[in-house]
């Protein structure tokens, strides 16, 4: 097995980011974007998600960048200030490592850290796995918003996962 670690993602990651998001984009139902993040793009949601206090982690396996997770606002407005929801990648040869669970417990700590005291998954219904994972670490399924999503000619369900941190 790899040896992987977990540590904040800094600028000079976003190109890695991009590349491990458009797999998902061009590849997978995971993602109901259908365009793909340009450097310039994952450089500034670095930069908006550290400015506002929250963050992206990224995993690495032997010392090469296999993974992110990052979080942001839920939604907008005060009242929602303590809620956050996140997203979590990784290259298809980096799962089944662990890594997912260290990027996970990354986000948590640093949103627990900064107040938050939920945090959400939108999780494709195209994605079983996804689901899987996230009730192995600890998400409850809230919600399915059916057909919100549309890609490849296909209307996707979207599932909501909440955590209480």
């Amino acid at each position: 097995m790899p040896e992987g670690r977990v540590r904040r993602a800094v600028a000079g990651d976003a190109a890695t980011i991009a590349a491990i998001w458009n797999i998902a984009i061009r590849e997978t139902l995971i993602t109901f974007n259908p365009v793909e993040k340009t450097v310039d793009e994952v450089q500034a949601i670095l930069s908006e998600r550290d400015a506002s206090g929250h963050a992206t982690f990224v995993a690495e396996a032997d010392g090469t960048v296999v993974g992110f997770a990052s979080y942001g606002p839920f939604r907008g407005g005060a009242g929602y200030a303590h809620t956050v929801e996140h997203s979590i990648m990784l290259a298809p040869a980096a799962r089944g490592l662990g890594l997912g669970r260290g990027l996970m417990q990354a986000i948590e700590d640093h949103a627990r850290g900064g107040g938050a005291h939920s945090i959400f998954a939108g999780v494709s219904g195209a994605n079983p796995e996804g689901r899987a994972f996230h009730a192995a670490m600890g998400y409850v399924e809230i919600a399915c918003l059916p057909e919100v999503g549309f890609k490849w000619g296909r209307w996707l369900d979207l599932y909501l996962m909440q955590k209480r941190l």
